[in-house]
């Protein structure tokens, strides 16, 4: 009679060996998608703003709202508000008569690439930075600047909040020349005569900062026949055109700009040319 083989039995050692092991398995091989997942609802986004103005103010998301209305822990206004609202702009100058709504216009990325205005210059010096976002290019350019201002107080229009992008030396759009004389006389003077006695006889005053922009050829054709030519010269008359009877060495007819800015002056003045002057 054959004896039964003795069934092999698991010292309780082994047994919390075997759970063990099992436990890694199915601890290792459950999905880590479903771990990320709860992990990111828990995330939450923080907006930037504005700095307060009187009553509003924008977020990164272009939305506009008052400090009472945006959500204290995550610092965004409300979505039910409009994005990118232009309230209050001229959207062909991409001016607007309040700092909150033309940040949040500006902020449209069907108005303003992201490309082009992370490489604008903060300031003017060579040595100046870019901005680093589309945010901080709108909320800085949309700040008032020494274009928007004329007499060194007041502004040129109601709409000096502007975010179009700065011209190059090349030259200046349309738009952009419409945007950057709101407010401004362009004024063709008699001969001999000087920018500040031009816009006085207009009953207002010549306003230096503009004749920087007025100093380039393709300006002075827009508004002077320019028919002997758009030259460089020096002196303290330009930008101005050289008058039909001047003599023949000083170029009748031509344009003249000059590529010393230090030289442009509302009281300069020649007895053979024509003065292109800003007055307001």
């Amino acid at each position: 009679m054959n004896a039964e083989m003795p069934k092999p039995r698991l010292s309780s050692r082994g047994v919390i060996v075997f759970f063990f092991i099992l436990l890694l398995i199915l601890y290792f091989s459950s999905p880590t998608s479903a771990i990320r997942k709860d992990v990111s609802l828990l995330e939450r986004q923080i907006c930037r703003t504005t700095v307060q103005g009187r009553y509003l103010l924008s977020d990164d998301n272009g939305h506009v709202c008052d400090a009472l209305s945006l959500d204290p822990k995550s610092r965004c206004c409300p979505r039910k508000t409009e994005q990118y609202s232009c309230h209050g702009c001229n959207t062909i100058s991409k001016c607007c008569n309040s700092y909150e709504f033309c940040v949040s216009c500006c902020l449209n990325p069907a108005k303003t690439q992201k490309d082009l205005a992370v490489k604008v210059k903060i300031a003017k010096p060579v040595t100046a930075g870019t901005y680093s976002s589309v945010f901080d290019f709108c909320s800085g350019r949309c700040r008032h600047n020494s274009e928007s201002v004329v007499h060194e107080n007041a502004y040129v229009s109601d709409f000096h909040h502007c975010f179009a992008m700065p011209s190059n030396s090349s030259g200046v759009t349309d738009t952009l020349l419409e945007t950057k004389l709101s407010g401004i006389s362009v004024i063709i003077g008699k001969q001999g005569e000087s920018c500040d006695s031009i816009c006085k006889s207009k009953g207002q005053s010549c306003v230096p900062n503009k004749l920087l922009l007025l100093n380039q050829c393709e300006i002075m054709q827009k508004y002077m026949s320019c028919r002997g030519a758009c030259l460089a010269s020096i002196g303290a008359d330009q930008p101005a055109e050289v008058v039909d009877d001047a003599p023949k060495h000083l170029n009748p007819g031509a344009c003249l700009y000059t590529r010393t800015q230090s030289m442009l002056s509302c009281s300069g003045a020649h007895r053979h040319t024509r003065r292109l002057c800003p007055c307001a």
